[in-house]
């Protein structure tokens, strides 16, 4: 016979023999990228134990990470900075993106405190990363010559649907052609 405890579950449940649920996409990332930066720090020397990682260390490894980007980033001396689509190739370096650095920190941020880090002492949350993070984002888009601009939502007006608030109506009037 079950115990009270065991009650409602399934036997599966009971019996310790559950199938592995297998982690998403973003958790699987988030995993590796956290052992990476474990290793990264294990593999300093001294090693850096993760209870004294701070913002340097983090920005160390940004810039560690650099040397394996695959996003050409022309330096200002190059003929070709500030074009968005370069005629020929070039000498600059290989940078990581922007936007794969900012989503590597929301991970590292996100699994620190999974592990027991506080948010108050998340070294991924410091100012410190922010700012190297905005320093980053202007430069690759001044090389590029495509100002960032952070989008916005917009709302849908009775403007946008056609001046009608009526939402049944299937007219194509209605729409607004960017062709």
């Amino acid at each position: 016979m079950s115990s009270p405890r065991d009650r409602g579950k399934s036997l599966m449940e009971v019996s310790g023999s559950e199938p592995p649920v297998t982690p998403s996409r973003y958790e699987s990332q988030k995993r590796r990228d956290w052992n990476t930066f474990g290793q990264y720090l294990k593999n300093q020397r001294p090693p850096v134990p993760m209870s004294h990682c701070n913002c340097n260390h983090v920005l160390d490894f940004l810039r560690y990470l650099d040397q394996f980007g695959k996003t050409k980033v022309h330096v200002p001396g190059c003929m070709f900075y500030g074009q968005p689509e370069p005629p020929a190739p070039c000498t600059c370096p290989l940078r990581q993106a922007w936007g794969s650095l900012d989503a590597l920190i929301g991970r590292l941020r996100a699994a620190y405190e999974e592990n027991g880090g506080s948010p108050e002492t998340n070294p991924f949350a410091s100012g410190a990363i922010r700012v190297y993070l905005r320093e980053v984002r202007e430069c690759q888009a001044k090389a590029r010559g495509i100002p960032y601009k952070k989008k916005k939502k917009k709302k849908p007006t009775t403007e946008m649907l056609g001046g009608r608030d009526d939402s049944s109506s299937s007219s194509s009037s209605s729409f607004i052609s960017f062709s």
